[in-house]
């Protein structure tokens, strides 16, 4: 017979595998008598377990919903955190999916009533990106929850949404409260976002959530729409990337090809979704794209080489705008020569 505590685990693990186990049934799997089973079941209840028994045929026990999660005792905060972070890494990518949806299962299983529901609201979408992204943007975690909780109702939203820095509130629409109709919380490069249908302006949009203050209460509820292209990634890295997210290739507005003096896999850890190509020891073709032809170019501009444009005419004709806009920027205000020069 196992020793006490590897029996405590395995028959753990059996419980928050179904949610039903007869007596007999769990004696059969652990290979030990059904009076054991009931010591065993009391030795977890002990650690804080809420394991209830049922009656029936044959009778047996079933994992139920505590007070608190036993035997870790997270609070509420804690454990809301945990399952926001184990639905994020269902959709990584990073071979962990499986193992995750499994952990949140599990998780959610020995919730509390109250937390259970505050989690089947908040349902996210992480839409995946390079590894060169801008620093997270701290959101409140009130603010994520009534999102969540909007989305998963279908209700009206009412929201102040705040200006970008630098941009001033003189357009009454921008300080005026947004009406949208909330359909999906999503995260991309560090940060959230909401995507909803604008009431005002009859159209889609992407609201960053840490400029969102959520106001009360909400409104009525109201059908959903489908997104253009009917994936919410496809979407969102579409709008990101210059387009309407309505389809297509979901390719970049503007996309240019140089080469560059420098090795490949050099260029290759910083061209996000760049193609790369070898052509020699200190060579290599580079094709980019971008929201715009400055942009582009200001983006290959940062790999400190030797640039040789291929194409199209409207990157080198962006190359020679940003080169004398450095030119004049390397100019002293007075008209005098910068030391640099």
């Amino acid at each position: 017979m196992p020793k006490t505590s590897a029996r405590l685990l395995s028959l753990l693990s059996l419980l928050q595998a179904r949610r039903d186990w007869p007596g007999v049934l769990l004696a059969e799997r652990l290979d030990i008598s059904p009076r054991t089973v009931r010591r065993d079941v009391d030795r977890l209840r002990e650690l804080g377990y809420p394991i209830v028994a049922f009656k029936g045929p044959e009778g047996g026990y079933r994992l139920d919903a505590g007070t608190e999660l036993p035997p870790l005792l997270f609070d509420d905060e804690q454990a809301v955190a945990l399952a926001v972070a184990l639905q994020i890494a269902t959709t990584t990518g990073a071979g962990i999916e499986e193992a995750a949806a499994r952990a949140l299962t599990t998780v959610r299983q020995v919730m509390p009533s109250r937390l259970r529901r505050r989690i089947d609201m908040l349902q996210v979408t992480a839409v995946g990106r390079s590894a060169t992204t801008r620093p997270e943007s701290q959101v409140d975690s009130g603010v994520l929850m009534a999102l969540g909780a909007a989305v998963h109702a279908r209700e009206v939203l009412r929201f102040d949404y705040a200006s970008p820095p630098g941009a001033g509130d003189d357009d009454p629409a921008m300080a005026a409260p947004r009406r949208v109709q909330p359909h999906h919380l999503v995260t991309w490069g560090g940060r959230w976002y909401l995507v909803a249908w604008d009431l005002d302006r009859e159209d889609w949009r992407t609201f960053r959530a840490d400029r969102i203050t959520p106001r009360v209460p909400t409104g009525p509820r109201f059908p959903p729409r489908e997104l253009p292209g009917g994936d919410v990634a496809a979407f969102v890295a579409g709008r990101f990337r210059g387009s309407d997210g309505s389809g297509g290739s979901g390719e970049w507005p503007c996309r240019g090809e140089v080469i560059l003096g420098l090795p490949a896999a050099e260029v290759s850890r910083y061209s996000r979704d760049g193609v790369v190509e070898e052509l020699g020891p200190d060579r290599c073709r580079l094709v980019l794209g971008s929201w715009s032809w400055a942009g582009l170019a200001a983006d290959i501009g940062r790999f400190d080489a030797d640039i040789e444009v291929v194409g199209p005419a409207e990157l080198r004709d962006a190359f020679g705008q940003l080169a004398r806009r450095y030119a004049n920027a390397a100019t002293g205000p007075l008209g005098e020569k910068s030391q640099y020069v």
